[in-house]
């Protein structure tokens, strides 16, 4: 379970002080499918970046899986991150010299996963990704969709607990958005919880729930059945 207390983020643009998060209270069970809108500006970003550990909060506390995470060390957070947290992002985030198997190897490397292991996990995970022919083309050889399959892939090749993708379909033209959509909704019918970032409100109401933010508050917080 992802658990927020009192969570607070400042930035300082010169002489202006910007409340990108202001004393944010938030609940998200495991298995839980959220989306997370708001105007630019409102703080969506940054709370999933906090979710994520990809940044610290000037103040609250932050408890992940029953363990309060906010004060961990670089070291402690990144091995939660790879153990527990898997990343989507709008720009793929692909290294462009390695191809795709190896951008999906790469947090089984970084996690010293025996190699034997690491071979199975990525032939495995190219097949049902349907990237198989594309294992030995880089970043620049590949569509946007591929990308974002091939980065799915990555996200979900450490079987982590939960998906986090900021506007996962924003580079991607509708047909394909909608296949990659699928894909985040079939892990989330396997058990994963998915917190999506978007501006694109009928994708946003597709999660069973959805958080609406401005100037760093959650406003407003509905649930919704899965049809």
């Amino acid at each position: 379970m992802i658990q927020l207390s009192g969570i607070t983020r400042i930035f300082h643009m010169g002489d202006q002080r910007i409340n990108a998060l202001d004393h944010v209270d938030l609940k998200i069970q495991n298995g839980e499918y959220v989306s997370i809108m708001g105007p630019s500006g409102s703080g969506k970003s940054t709370l999933l970046n906090i979710i994520g550990l990809l940044d610290r909060p000037d103040s609250g506390d932050y408890v992940l899986d029953g363990k309060t995470v906010t004060d961990l060390s670089e070291a402690e957070q990144a091995r939660i991150r790879r153990e527990k947290i898997g990343f989507v992002f709008q720009s793929f985030h692909l290294v462009p010299r390695l191809t795709a198997a190896e951008n999906i190897e790469l947090p089984l490397i970084l996690s010293d996963i025996p190699p034997k292991e690491r071979i199975t996990r990525v032939n495995n995970a190219l097949r049902a990704f349907d990237l198989f022919d594309r294992a030995l083309h880089r970043p620049s050889e590949l569509s946007g969709g591929q990308r974002q399959r091939v980065a799915i892939a990555r996200a979900t090749i450490m079987k982590p607990t939960a998906i986090l993708a900021d506007e996962p379909t924003g580079n991607l033209d509708h047909q394909i958005g909608a296949e990659v959509i699928s894909l985040l909704e079939n892990l989330h019918e396997s058990g994963t919880t998915i917190i999506i970032v978007t501006h694109d409100r009928e994708l946003g109401n597709r999660a069973h729930r959805q958080l609406m933010l401005r100037d760093g508050k959650i406003l407003a917080d509905k649930r919704h059945d899965a049809d």
